[in-house]
């Protein structure tokens, strides 16, 4: 439930392209220095929503509110109070670090950049490279000075879509560590990620799925609401053990997860019977272990139940 404090409000909102909606009753809020994850596959509506919280947008139904304001009507206040970290990389590769954040800050109205500047460089890593080219700067690198460009004018919010998607695993922890000291710092963040290990570190997330909402809570409760038990199967010929399974218990039970298969199952002595049925398929020696359930469990259990039609298939404790 939002409150009259809540920097950011999305209610009941619907977004189109002049089609069906790719956005559709979507609500939640995020509270003053919450960091508030997206989340979701390609096409879940992750960058509209955040384009639309943006004034980038304007809703086809519903409502968005930054600070109290519509951000899509009021667009100097959007952007006097917002920075933005789009997808895709948009600075200027011709020109250096301190260029690149000397003209965002002038678009912004900055005044006395050199201090702001100096200590952005700083909180990022970047003072030993003000010189360089952006397009001469690693994916990571490039990542933290669009966020030092994102924040020049010191915005109370930021909305980052994607911002570590190509960038190496370094870079990626580098880049979160940041943003959590940001956010200790009392900044509100809004971030969309397709990782669910970046959604961890979300104090809450939203769950969508084609432009709907599947789950909103923390990432902790949500893993306590998984339905049932699960399993981990190695086994060495897993695509077959996988068929095996899916055939007997059902194709939503069953998922795979690299090397390894996710059974989920009602209590734990189902792991006797998964072992039996890999037995008697010729799986013998098979691993079966009660797992603690991922987000990306968690994920996967949500959108199966959220998909039309009957489910296929029985449950392993029957």
């Amino acid at each position: 439930m939002s409150t009259v404090a809540d920097p950011v409000v999305v209610r009941t909102l619907q977004v189109t392209y002049g089609g069906p909606p790719v956005v559709d009753d979507v609500s939640f809020s995020v509270a003053r220095g919450e960091m508030f994850g997206l989340i979701g596959p390609d096409g879940a509506g992750k960058t509209t929503t955040l384009r639309t919280i943006c004034g980038l947008l304007k809703p086809a139904g519903g409502e968005v509110r930054v600070l109290g304001a519509d951000p899509y009507r009021n667009r100097a206040a959007a952007t006097r109070t917002m920075g933005y970290l789009s997808q895709h990389f948009s600075l200027y590769g011709d020109l250096s670090v301190d260029e690149n954040i000397e003209f965002f800050a002038r678009l912004h109205g900055v005044d006395a950049i050199g201090p702001k500047r100096t200590r952005l460089l700083g909180l990022v890593g970047l003072d030993r490279f003000r010189q360089r080219l952006a397009d001469r700067l690693s994916g990571g690198m490039k990542q933290k000075l669009a966020l030092a460009c994102t924040l020049i004018h010191e915005p109370p919010v930021i909305v980052l879509d994607e911002p570590t998607t190509g960038v190496d695993p370094v870079s990626r922890r580098e880049f979160w560590k940041l943003l959590g000291e940001f956010l200790a710092g009392g900044l509100t963040i809004v971030v969309a990620t397709p990782y669910l290990d970046e959604a961890e570190r979300c104090g809450r997330v939203v769950l969508m799925s084609s432009g709907r909402v599947l789950a909103l809570e923390a990432p902790a409760q949500l893993r306590r609401s998984f339905s049932g038990v699960l399993f981990e199967v190695v086994t060495p010929r897993v695509r077959d053990a996988r068929d095996v399974l899916a055939r007997t218990l059902g194709e939503t039970q069953v998922e795979s997860f690299g090397a390894r298969l996710h059974v989920r199952g009602e209590r734990e002595e189902d792991a006797a019977r998964v072992g039996a049925i890999l037995e008697a398929a010729g799986h013998p020696g098979a691993s079966v272990r009660r797992i603690v359930p991922s987000l990306e469990d968690v994920f996967i259990e949500r959108l199966v139940s959220a998909r039309p039609g009957p489910p296929t298939g029985k449950d392993v404790g029957r």
